[in-house]
């Protein structure tokens, strides 16, 4: 039986490529430390995911190893060598906030990590698809240059403008400021597309927008829709960061990003790169965003607002999914914006009021 070797297992998209995979009739092999309760505090520890993952999932098995450590992730994939056909790396420090406090630990981790599994991959299973989750921030804050309108409640660019269906792989990563993350997210992306061409290995980066759904821990600093209606329910005080709350971001579910990932997998190209979201059928502004969740949940957001918005965030970024549907053209996005964040209300609404 072939196997699927998943970091950051027990996260939001790693979690959900278990299931799909294990579906599918792999074997599945989860690499997680919970590093994300590490980054952002207990509320945001992923035990709760990978407990349900081993008690449901019966072909998978759980390492609790960082993905820093060579000598533990080589040993996995020595034991497991060419029967691994498929490698899926999500595991990462997500946050350009925190990334600051520990650079150091932010780029071994988002950097070094990734390399150690395209080295493990290459030595011992070098037919298998290697799926990265890259991000949107490696083209920095170069989309802020966009010459955008204020409406409303979102910031919006013209018809007219080339990127009206959304931000295109032609867009530039250099001459912008990234973010200590973006910048560690760029060498990996790199890193991933450099493994695929120089070694003819068959990897992708998917340029990830924000990346939702029920399984994830928001908090803060990382995960807006889960966060967003995690605080909206709970009644819990949330805290909006510039741009007058109408920053526009397309969503994607975590079910489509994965059944991306498949579509890859069944027809692997090498070293390519797509950007990855919501796109047009799946996009919203914090300002819209809050409006959905005090629908769904009847309850009023206790917000406030400041002025400062985060270093390196993106006043508006919609993807454009075209590159990758002209080559997967039987992929689609299934869900929208409300459609995620009630599914991330009606997961979660009992485990948040234990907390």
């Amino acid at each position: 039986m072939s196997v699927a070797i998943i970091t950051g297992s027990a996260g939001l998209i790693g979690s959900e490529a278990v299931r799909f995979f294990a579906e599918q009739g792999m074997d599945v092999i989860g690499i997680d430390n919970n590093m994300r309760e590490y980054f952002f505090g207990k509320n945001a520890s992923t035990d709760w995911n990978r407990q349900r993952l081993e008690a449901e999932v019966k072909n998978y098995q759980h390492h609790n190893v960082d993905i820093r450590d060579y000598d533990a992730i080589k040993n996995i994939f020595q034991l497991l060598g060419q029967s691994i056909s498929l490698v899926i790396h999500t595991a990462a420090q997500p946050s350009h906030d925190w990334a600051v406090k520990d650079p150091f630990m932010d780029f071994s981790v988002n950097a070094n990590g990734t390399l150690n599994l395209l080295q493990a991959t290459r030595d011992y299973c070098p037919e298998a698809s290697f799926i990265f989750t890259s991000t949107n921030k490696v083209y920095g804050d170069l989309p802020n240059s966009l010459p955008l309108e204020e409406l409303d409640k979102r910031w919006e660019i013209n018809t007219s403008h080339k990127y009206h269906s959304g931000i295109s792989e032609d867009m530039s990563i250099d001459q912008s400021k990234h973010s200590l993350f973006g910048a560690s997210k760029v060498a990996a992306d790199v890193l991933v597309q450099e493994y695929g061409r120089y070694f003819d290995m068959k990897t992708v980066s998917f340029r990830g927008g924000c990346l939702t759904g029920p399984n994830h821990s928001g908090t803060q600093l990382h995960g807006f829709l889960a966060y967003l209606m995690k605080c909206t329910a709970t009644e819990t005080p949330y805290t909006i960061f510039g741009y007058h709350g109408k920053q526009v971001r397309d969503n994607i579910h975590s079910s489509d990003l994965i059944n991306a990932f498949h579509h890859f997998h069944q027809n692997p190209g090498v070293g390519e790169v797509y950007n990855m979201g919501g796109g047009r059928e799946s996009n919203c502004s914090m300002l819209e965003a809050i409006d959905i969740c005090e629908k769904i949940t009847g309850k009023k957001l206790n917000y406030t607002y400041t002025d400062d918005n985060r270093i390196g965030d993106h006043i508006w970024y919609i993807s454009d999914l075209s590159k990758f549907k002209a080559k997967y053209p039987s992929w689609s996005i299934n869900y929208n914006v409300e459609q995620i964040l009630r599914s991330i209300y009606e997961y979660n609404t009992e485990r948040w009021a234990k907390e």
